[in-house]
């Protein structure tokens, strides 16, 4: 009773967070001073569809990104794919593996990429293109660990490689994720989780694009304008977030279920905010969800985040099921973006 009533009160002050915060930091939001930003990119068309609430209850490969302790209470093996066309004509995927190993705990792979088309090479001289072609991608590529301490309390871990290129520049990182879940007696079993993600090394821009040649000293006898020099490019903390959240069921009655969900985010890049999110289930095939994201954020865009799924179990194998979900989340004056999930459980 003293651990549920300890963790409730963290809880409490996390949801407080924002007024108290906002006092603090005089209104200074550290926007667009991290790297690789596409880190908080939301993952999964469920969780999409919640308003991203889904720090507590969110137990398919998608929790490998979310809070990957989430994972351990899962008892099959299951495989997720996620596809977004994000803003500004980008492509953002991500797939997931989590494997059961019995009574020791849970194994999970992850990899996200956020990729664009190619664009023209462009120089004042030659405003119409060189011929040459540039891109750009991220990627990261994770291995998780999760185990369910008791019957109460999970946690898990996700270790994983962070890399941005742009043309012939690249910077790369570690980074260490932590999550936990704790189920309580409180309203039917009351799940309270808290995750810490992108905790790791900073990245710096390194490539041969960087190099120019240039003159030291006109005035200076034997001086020419060869002399090899690098641009010496700064380095940039990754975005470091904690989230923590409570999810219960108000209804859960034979087919039906009703899932209900809050989470307060606090980034190190922005003001902190809180999503709230729900879902309906039906015989646990179908799935009707919506939500809310950025509430009490600062100049946020948009908000409004809803969501359907389905699932089946494939005629010539009973134990493997197979869902579709679809999200939908309002980015404000930016657009909607839609994501779709194929996950396989088997």
């Amino acid at each position: 009773m003293r651990t549920t009533t300890a963790l409730l009160t963290v809880l409490i002050l996390c949801i407080d967070m924002p007024a108290i915060a906002q006092l603090g930091s005089k209104n200074v939001s550290k926007t667009g001073t991290v790297a690789a930003p596409f880190l908080e990119i939301p993952v999964g068309a469920a969780s999409i569809g919640m308003g991203t609430a889904t720090v507590s209850c969110v137990s398919d490969p998608a929790s490998l990104y979310w809070n990957p302790a989430g994972c351990a209470h899962g008892d099959q093996n299951q495989l997720n794919a996620t596809h977004m066309n994000w803003i500004a004509d980008t492509r953002f995927d991500f797939v997931g593996l989590t494997l059961p190993l019995a009574d020791l705990g849970t194994l999970g792979f992850s990899f996200t990429s956020l990729s664009m088309d190619d664009m023209k090479v462009t120089t004042v001289e030659q405003p119409d293109g060189t011929g040459e072609y540039f891109s750009a991608s991220d990627i990261a590529a994770g291995v998780s660990f999760a185990r369910q301490l008791s019957e109460r309390f999970a946690v898990g871990f996700t270790v994983k490689y962070i890399q941005q290129t742009i043309w012939h520049e690249s910077a790369s990182a570690f980074a260490l994720d932590f999550g936990t879940t704790f189920r309580t007696d409180l309203l039917g079993g009351l799940v309270i989780g808290a995750s810490l993600s992108n905790f790791g090394s900073s990245m710096k821009l390194e490539g041969r694009d960087l190099r120019e040649f240039i003159s030291v000293d006109d005035t200076k006898l034997g001086s020419n304008d060869q002399v090899a020099s690098t641009i010496e490019m700064d380095s940039w903390d990754l975005p470091l977030q904690f989230r923590i959240g409570i999810s219960f069921d108000p209804v859960k009655l034979g087919e039906h279920r009703w899932t209900v969900a809050m989470d307060a985010t606090h980034p190190s890049d922005n003001f902190e905010w809180i999503n709230v999110g729900t879902e309906y289930a039906y015989r646990e095939c179908l799935f009707i969800r919506g939500g809310y994201h950025s509430l009490f954020l600062e100049e946020s865009e948009g908000g409004l985040s809803l969501g359907v799924g389905v699932a089946s179990n494939l005629v010539f194998s009973s134990s493997t099921v197979v869902k579709l979900d679809y999200g939908y989340r309002d980015m404000g004056r930016i657009g909607g973006v839609n994501a779709i999930s194929l996950g396989v459980v088997f």
